[in-house]
């Protein structure tokens, strides 16, 4: 499953003019299990004030987890995401994303978090066919 994009904004597109806005709404409408999660996580990093958010909770079914893979696999629409929440986000394995605000004090966590280490450290036996 790609975007459900409506005729309107396909129009657009074809044209050369796409607001990022419209294309935000899309990926919300056609994701709404991403939309959700990644919005959750950055709603809980604003209230705890951690310096991130993570999720650890396998998605409910593929069809949650294909939404979550496309929407981190896609530049486009995790470049959207990040830009309309303020945030960087970053993914690991099949599930985990995790939301760091912007700033120079949240790049060392975020390295910390991507680095190869903590990709191995992230590893089951359980997770190894998600």
């Amino acid at each position: 499953m790609s975007l459900d994009v409506s005729p309107a904004l396909l129009e657009k597109a074809e044209r050369g003019e796409v607001d990022e806005r419209e294309f935000v709404d899309c990926v919300r409408t056609s994701l709404p299990y991403a939309w959700e999660l990644i919005s959750s996580l950055v709603a809980q990093q604003k209230v705890d004030g951690s310096p991130f958010a993570d999720n650890q909770t396998p998605p409910p079914s593929e069809q949650a987890r294909g939404q979550l893979l496309r929407a981190m696999a896609s530049d486009a629409i995790r470049g959207s995401l990040e830009r309309h929440f303020g945030v960087r986000l970053a993914f690991q394995n099949c599930h985990r994303v995790a939301v760091f605000p912007l700033g120079p004090g949240s790049e060392a966590r975020f390295a910390l978090f991507t680095s190869i280490r903590a990709q191995l450290l992230n590893q089951s036996e359980e997770l190894r066919d998600c």
